[in-house]
């Protein structure tokens, strides 16, 4: 069960458990009370930190102490009144508390440039997680003469060690990423097998891409173009954003993202700030009307 959670999420557990009991210890609930919780003792908590964290931050620190009591195998006694206390907790978050939205990356962003992918820093490659130069690229063709390229993963985020493919398709634009893969593989090509997988030919050697380095890189030339400054989860908003845009079937855009959860909608949920960025003209009547009945089927779908 411990090895179940991620490392960032122990420690996000941890936060809230240590926080459940020093608010036990402060109004003297003894320890033979705290496991089990009872309802209101839950309630309480979080009750007291009302105004001062986020939603979120409560999610969090419940589902650490949700988890401590399944791993102790006590049950859950987290319902409406929990439920309800959490919604008065939401209507006076702190502004303080509120991180803004995160803006996605755009065909903009991408054309001034010309995950799983990149690693933290040079000593953080781990052949379990991260894909090596050994990883096979299939050159392929689709029935309709499209080519595109497929590469396995070792790990993410929501298959964890049971791989992933990344499947890269021929366009006919500057991010057309079949080519620019080819371009790597052949420019690189004698990088050792066992480096990872974006791994650069250099005067002394070779260098491994690092997360830090791409996104300074990146919000460079964006700052150069004019055009605003962003993170790396920023790719995956943009990326499910431009294919909702585009009509494409929510099914498939959550195969092409890794989705397994409905997670990516709330991209469109929030459609209304971020069409704008997106969209520099109005769209025609016939797209209107093909997002519409793509959104609408998968409703009726999955209601």
């Amino acid at each position: 069960m411990l090895i179940s959670i991620e490392p960032k999420t122990h420690k996000n557990y941890g936060t809230g458990l240590l926080h459940f009991h020093q608010f036990c210890d402060s109004i003297s609930i003894p320890e033979e009370q705290r496991l089990p919780a009872p309802e209101h003792l839950l309630a309480a908590f979080i009750a007291s930190w009302a105004g001062n964290i986020a939603e979120t931050t409560a999610d969090s620190w419940l589902a650490g102490l949700h988890f401590w009591h399944q791993y102790n195998g006590a049950p859950w006694h987290g319902y409406l009144l929990l439920q309800r206390t959490k919604a008065g907790l939401a209507k006076i978050v702190p502004s303080s508390s509120k991180c803004p939205r995160h803006p996605p990356v755009t065909l903009d962003h991408m054309h001034a440039l010309l995950g799983e992918l990149v690693i933290a820093s040079p000593n953080a490659f781990d052949s379990t997680r991260h894909v090596s130069q050994s990883s096979v690229v299939c050159q392929l063709s689709s029935p309709n003469g499209i080519e595109y390229s497929v590469f396995h993963i070792p790990w993410t985020k929501t298959t964890h060690g049971n791989r992933a493919d990344i499947i890269t398709s021929k366009i006919d634009n500057p991010t057309n990423p079949f080519n620019a893969l080819k371009h790597h593989l052949s420019a690189n090509a004698s990088v050792p097998l066992t480096a990872p997988f974006f791994t650069f030919e250099t005067p002394t050697g070779w260098d491994p891409m690092r997360r830090t380095w791409f996104l300074k890189r990146c919000n460079d030339i964006w700052r150069s173009a004019n055009l605003p400054e962003l993170s790396g989860h920023c790719f995956r908003t943009g990326g499910a954003t431009e294919l909702l845009l585009r009509g494409v079937p929510p099914d498939v855009v959550a195969v092409q993202g890794r989705w397994r959860s409905k997670a990516f909608l709330e991209y469109w949920r929030r459609i209304e700030s971020i069409l704008p960025i997106f969209i520099t003209g109005p769209f025609a009547d016939s797209h209107i009307s093909i997002l519409q009945s793509s959104m609408d089927s998968f409703e009726r779908r999955y209601r």
